[in-house]
Parts: C-alpha cells; structure tokens; sequence
C-alpha cells in the first residue's frame, strides 16, 4: 500500500433520467482523473441518473405525476451488474483508478421495481468490491427510496488504502460512523445532496473524529439542466439559476480543507495526500482505539444478509 494518493472528487451533473449518457460522462470524468494521475474518484450521491429533486416540490396528492417520474427513474438506474456497470469498470480498468459512484440501484434480487440510493466501489482492476445502500432516506427521499441494512457498513482494501463510503445524512448517524471506523476506513467517501455550510463543517468534525481522510461530492446541476419535458422545474422560483451549486471538498484527517469548497460549477478537484497524517491524526484521539473505552460502552451491527 502507497503512503501517498492523489484523491479527486467529480462535481459535475448528469444527463438528467438518461442513464446511458450519464455513464459516458461518467467514464470520461474517470478516463480524465486517471491521466492527471488520481488514484481514486468520487461522484456525487444518486449520479447515475440523476438527484429525484422533484420529491420537496410535488406533493404525494400528485400521484399521476409521480408516477410518471418513478417509471422514467427506475428505467434509468442501476442494476448491479449490467451494462452501466461493465462499461464503469472498464474505464475504471483503462485509468487504473479507484471509483465510488452514487447512482439509483434496482432491487434487482427480487422485483427490479424498488429503488436503493447506492454507493458502487470499483477498484483500479475495473472489478466491482462492494456496494452500500443507504440506511434510511431522509424525508421526501423516502417516497423514492428502499432501506438498506447493516450488511455494508464496512471498507475495502485498496492498494491506497481502506475505501469506506456513508451517503448524505447517514453521516449524521453517529453508530453508522463508529461501525465505518472500527473497519479500519482511511478514506471516508460521502456523496451528497447538502451543499450547505453546515455540511462542510460536519464533514470537518467527521475527518477529525474519525481521523481520516474525507471526499465529499455534491452534484452541480442548473435548472437548465434538466429537460423541459419535466413540468417540474416549473416549480422553482422564477429566475434561479442552480438547484444545487455543489461545494465539494477534500478534507485531511486534522480537519483542513485541502481541495475546494468548489462552488456554482462544474469541474473536478484534486488533492495529494499522505496517509501517515491518518497515524498522526491518531496519537491524540482514535475514535476505536485508545478513545474507544470498550469496558463502558458497547455497539454493534445486526448484520442482516445482503441478497444483492
């Protein structure tokens, strides 16, 4: 294992519910990372195809509409595997890099009709290690999204370390971070839709309680980003310009930021790092470690099977 890693996180928006574009730009932001030397790439919560934004604009009474919406955004997700994902390994593969994509993933084990915002890792071999579906959807989310269970709160060995992945807000989870540090996690990738202040600074604390290193990916996306054939965007105040401006960063064990917050645009950030700050981070607290007072307190995971 390498002490030094380039890490870059891509903040860039989809081809909105078109999964099969979404996956080009994809594969040609990882073919780019690779050749400026990144060793592993992060992209924002729910990439491929696309953040269901519609669920804090159209009320549930609107069934016709959502129903509609629903149809259109599972025929544009993921199942694990398919051609969305051969085609990620292969480029994952060309550009010998790490990836860990957000995407809407099929519940392809039973009916393929249900959704899971999911996290992929694809290691430097173009093989798929592993894959996360987040705990609990927050609020409006949850009329999209399923529940996944406790089966993947664990981290994957990598030749640039333990590759760990918590979406949006169940990095507020303080049982779901303990069970991604007591893996062992070196880099804690959090995709997410919250571009907010306060995210930036939960994720400094999270770097620091944790002692790693953090990549935080927030989707870019424009109103004029998403087809005019979604009456949706109707919904938006009259002359906003961004649903979601981004502000993805790259945070060091001790809390600095080392790349962005990257604001109102699209673009990927890099940032060189030395995981012997992870040791040093740990001489003064590890959270799992001498912090971890285990005669006091006790956690644990109900480990229910993952039938993906």
């Amino acid at each position: 294992m390498t002490k030094n890693a380039t890490l870059a996180v891509a903040q860039i928006a989809p081809v909105f519910l078109d999964k099969k574009k979404t996956v080009q730009k994809a594969c040609k932001a990882i073919i780019e990372a690779g050749e400026k030397g990144a060793e592993l790439i992060v992209f924002p919560e729910a990439f491929i195809s696309g953040y269901p934004d519609w669920v804090w604009l159209i009320p549930n009474s609107k069934g016709a509409d959502l129903n509609e919406l629903y149809v259109k955004l599972v025929e544009n997700s993921v199942s694990v595997p398919d051609d969305a994902t051969r085609k990620l390994c292969e480029a994952a593969k060309k550009a010998k890099i790490h990836v860990v994509m957000g995407m809407h993933e099929r519940n392809s084990e039973t009916s393929g009709a249900s959704l899971f915002n999911s996290l992929l890792f694809i290691d430097n071999q173009g093989l798929i290690v592993g894959k996360h579906r987040k705990l609990i959807p927050t609020g409006g989310e949850r009329l999209v999204w399923s529940q996944g269970d406790g089966s993947s709160l664990n981290s994957y060995d990598t030749s640039i370390g333990k590759i760990a992945g918590l979406i949006c807000w169940e990095n507020f989870m303080p049982l779901a971070r303990n069970a991604i540090y007591e893996s062992g996690a070196q880099i804690l990738a959090t995709p997410t839709w919250d571009k907010s202040p306060n995210w930036l600074q939960s994720m400094q604390h999270i770097a620091r309680e944790g002692g790693l290193f953090v990549v935080s990916a927030c989707m870019a996306i424009k109103i004029d980003d998403i087809p005019d054939e979604y009456e949706f965007k109707k919904l938006y105040p009259e002359g906003r310009e961004w649903i979601n401006v981004g502000n993805s960063a790259i945070i060091a064990p001790n809390g600095q930021i080392l790349a962005g917050p990257l604001e109102a645009e699209e673009g990927i950030l890099y940032a060189e790092v030395d995981l012997d700050q992870i040791i040093k981070a740990k001489r003064m607290f590890d959270a799992v470690g001498h912090y971890s007072r285990p005669d006091v307190f006790r956690s644990g995971i109900h480990n229910i099977p993952d039938k993906g």
